[in-house]
């Protein structure tokens, strides 16, 4: 290898390590010829460190928690980073349970020999996220895509009740959910030619004064489906159900999968979030709209059918809880975690529904064997291009209370998460 050659190879090793660690999407390096071909061979293990004993670490693989059992050589070297900018020499014994590593070696992903590790500590990846959080919640907004122009490199969307031009640069990251997920660890690096019209989208940048355009920084974006009704039917057997969605009044089959989240929320945090008139009313103020859409799909008559609702603008527009008014997608300016836990619901911009989504992590499980006929549920789906069958990725039972008058049908819960499993609250990808 000449050593321009050698001195390129090395040069990318060294970004792409620090990228792929901080979980930061960075521009790749592009290698020709032997330097490409050694980078490529060279086989390594990304993840979180699980457990170590003396110098064999066993490290859960990002995305598909694939155990890996490092042992990491004598004599290898072992480097430690805080950021994107500097590595710096380390030793084994200050590795710990739950920072990430970047092991290279020989052998394969299952059983690696290391002959170099980069550790970040999980102190320094919780203050990178915390600061990416905050200025997603500062300098961040989000909408539905209505139109693409790459020509122009603008995309725009439809945030509330109004829409937003996102201007793109050549320094634009994106980032597209993986399928079945709105983790954004999840997300893998897209591009403005993969973002189509109805995608949910989520965008940070600089935002001019009236917040009808934005210079994005970063986009992060995917295709679900919220689904807010009643259940028709529950099929234990092939573990899926049908809903009668309030907004189309059609029925919808859902499959629940293993990654599917289900969760019930307690009558009092309902009677929280749901809008004024059903505060008095309670659950029974869904029961005459629930037995209407039962009956519309095929259930024994009841009460009359659910007054027609105004299709929802999308995930995150939220019925303010005062007077039943769609609020700004996911919280307005709140980042992809959709608004901090623990805001008053309604009011203007909406934040119920963002603060609702926060909370549900943290909300009891359920399962499909406890969901009845009858039952209101609200879902966010992924399916082929935002149609059915859908795979739920969220389910969230006990919610008669907020699905009550006619802006029941605009009430949903925003697919975003910038969460690592129960705890929420990440930043970029860890």
């Amino acid at each position: 290898m000449s050593n321009r050659i050698a001195g390129v190879w090395m040069i990318s090793q060294r970004v792409a390590l620090a990228g792929v660690l901080c979980g930061v999407a960075i521009a790749p390096i592009v290698l020709t010829g032997v330097a490409a071909a050694q980078a490529a061979a060279t086989p390594r293990v990304l993840g979180t460190v699980k457990s170590i004993s003396g110098n064999t670490l066993i490290v859960a693989a990002d995305g598909t928690g694939a155990i890996s059992t490092v042992t990491v050589a004598d004599g290898a070297r072992v480097q430690q980073s805080a950021d994107l900018k500097t590595v710096s020499a380390a030793t084994l014994d200050l590795l710990a349970v739950g920072d990430r590593v970047l092991a290279t070696g020989t052998g394969d992903a299952t059983t690696l020999t290391a002959t170099r590790v980069i550790m970040i500590k999980s102190t320094a990846i919780a203050q990178r996220n915390a600061a990416t959080q905050a200025d997603w919640n500062r300098r961040g907004s989000g909408g539905i895509v209505k139109t693409v122009a790459p020509a122009n490199n603008t995309i725009s969307i439809s945030s509330g009740k109004k829409d937003v031009t996102v201007t793109t640069t050549g320094s634009t990251i994106y980032r597209r959910y993986a399928p079945g997920s709105v983790k954004f660890e999840d997300a893998k690096p897209g591009t403005l030619a993969e973002i189509q019209a109805g995608d949910q989208l989520r965008v940070r940048g600089d935002k001019s004064p009236d917040g009808t355009s934005i210079t994005a920084d970063e986009i992060v974006f995917g295709s679900f489906k919220n689904l807010s009704g009643t259940i028709v039917s529950v099929n234990l057997a092939a573990n899926s159900l049908v809903i009668k969605d309030l907004a189309t009044k059609k029925n919808e089959t859902v499959s629940i999968s293993d990654a599917s989240d289900l969760r019930n929320l307690p009558p009092e945090m309902a009677a929280r979030f749901a809008p004024a008139g059903a505060r008095a009313a309670g659950a029974g103020g869904f029961a005459g709209r629930a037995g209407g859409a039962a009956a519309g799909a095929g259930a024994p008559a009841g009460a009359a059918a659910p007054a027609a609702g105004t299709p929802p603008a999308g995930a995150g527009d939220a019925a303010a809880a005062g007077g039943g008014r769609p609020g700004g997608y996911g919280g307005g300016s709140g980042g992809p975690g959709g608004g901090a836990p623990g805001g008053r619901p309604g009011g203007p911009g909406g934040r119920g529904a963002a603060d609702l989504a926060t909370m549900i992590p943290r909300l009891p499980k359920t399962t499909v064997a406890d969901l009845k006929s009858g039952q209101a549920l609200m879902i966010v789906a992924s399916g082929s291009g935002g149609a059915g069958p859908y795979t739920a990725i969220t389910v969230l039972s006990g919610v008669e209370p907020l699905l009550t008058g006619p802006a029941g049908s605009e009430m949903t819960i925003s697919p975003w998460s910038m969460g690592a499993g129960e705890g929420g609250g990440g930043g970029a990808a860890e």
